[in-house]
């Protein structure tokens, strides 16, 4: 993304730092977990944040994965405006995001990061006129909570079928599956295989 926005002359700063920000036209904030305070954001004409909901539903922490174990394989990302109240801003553009149930953590975020990537274009292709298709947020909002390592608890009292989405938004390496069982913690670690045709029991 950095590189096409660089090959037709925009000039760009990428940083993991705050305080590293220089004054431009607008910001992204991808991937950040903070609010970033208003003598911050004031660098900018715009300050910007993807969101993986249709606002002001969803807002909150992790918002691709909750919906993902709420059974929903259609999914909207937003590029909405960073300000004081979390994911509260102006929606400037949406895409969704359609999964066939079969994807992995991996394969989530891919498609995640491509929807991210597609909106900032935009965003940066026809500004400063999308500004002024902002649509403010309506109806009733709800938020999604921080997932914690327990949420990844599988049950073994309950069919591997009704857990299946909870295996695919697992990290194998973060915080994989487990179940526990006479005192002691067991991790499942999930990979997908090639498609399975013509089983037997033969």
């Amino acid at each position: 993304m950095i590189a096409s926005f660089l090959a037709i002359g925009h000039r760009v700063l990428w940083t993991h730092q705050v305080d590293a920000l220089q004054a431009a036209d607008f910001c992204f904030y991808l991937s950040f977990s903070k609010i970033v305070p208003k003598n911050i954001r004031a660098l900018f004409k715009n300050n910007l944040v993807v969101h993986e909901s249709d606002l002001p539903q969803g807002k909150g922490w992790s918002p691709l994965t909750w919906q993902i174990l709420e059974g929903k394989s259609k999914i909207p990302v937003s590029l909405i405006e960073a300000e004081d109240k979390v994911d509260s801003g102006v929606i400037y553009e949406q895409e969704w995001i359609d999964f066939e149930g079969h994807e992995l953590i991996d394969e989530l975020r891919h498609k995640q990061a491509q929807a991210t990537i597609n909106l900032c274009k935009v965003f940066v292709g026809e500004y400063p006129a999308i500004t002024q298709r902002q649509k403010i947020q309506t109806g009733i909002e709800s938020f999604y909570p921080k997932r914690r390592p327990a949420d990844s608890l599988l049950d073994l009292n309950s069919p591997l079928v009704n857990q299946f989405n909870l295996l695919r938004v697992a990290d194998n390496y973060c915080y994989p599956a487990f179940f526990e069982y006479s005192g002691y913690r067991y991790e499942i670690h999930i990979k997908k295989q090639s498609t399975v045709k013509g089983l037997s029991n033969g």
